[in-house]
């Protein structure tokens, strides 16, 4: 079984690096990864990042061009005798995602995506976040949580200032991040702690069992 991480390219403010959504799919696929014994892929570091656009510094491929990508990395797979693929997504504007899996699952159960909301809900109970889903949409507790936890060097100092919430977008397909956030970020970096991090990761690894079940038993 293999299992691929997909992030992306974009700004998440002033003190979090264009590749935290990369960071955050390869450290939760390496960790489902070395608790199955399962084969890691490279991540894919640019995807869907169209609603950060104009921000500086971040790069978008098209859904098209992400969608092809994952059927050809598939298709690959299959011809070395893989028989299913975990796909660890990291950016929610991966929207494309769910229609490749729904697709190549149409001729066995092939294919899972991960982790979906409800993984993501467990995780954040788990690890005992104080913002919810809908607040903690980028850059905040959750993302920077789990960065402090496996990848603290990249978490500038200052990031527990950047707090903004704006828990209410109802036009964010028209009108972009832009139209919600000028610091890039939507959540509260300050509640983020190295210890959630971790309790986000083993909840995650804990949650992809049940994924991974359904693509064995095919």
């Amino acid at each position: 079984m293999a299992v691929l991480p997909v992030g992306s390219f974009e700004q998440h403010g002033d003190h979090l690096p264009l590749t935290t959504d990369t960071v955050i799919a390869s450290l939760i696929a390496r960790r489902i990864a070395d608790d199955y014994d399962l084969f890691l892929l490279p991540p894919i570091t640019i995807a869907c990042s169209h609603e950060h656009a104009p921000m500086p510094g971040t790069v978008s491929i098209s859904a098209t061009t992400l969608y092809a990508v994952i059927n050809d990395i598939w298709r690959s797979l299959q011809a070395s005798g893989v028989p299913g693929l975990l796909v660890v997504n990291a950016h929610g504007g991966n929207y494309v995602l769910a229609n490749v899996v729904q697709e190549a699952n149409t001729t066995g159960r092939n294919l899972a995506l991960f982790p979906v909301r409800d993984d993501w809900h467990q995780a954040r109970e788990h690890a005992g976040l104080e913002s919810s889903g809908a607040e903690d949409m980028h850059g905040g507790e959750l993302e920077v949580s789990i960065l402090l936890h496996g990848a603290p060097e990249l978490v500038r100092e200052g990031i527990a200032a950047d707090d903004h919430v704006a828990t209410d977008r109802p036009h964010l397909l028209t009108l972009g991040m832009a139209g919600y956030t000028e610091n890039g970020i939507i959540g509260r970096p300050s509640l983020a702690t190295a210890t959630k991090g971790k309790a986000l990761l083993d909840s995650l690894s804990r949650s992809a069992a049940a994924h991974l079940a359904i693509l064995t038993e095919s």
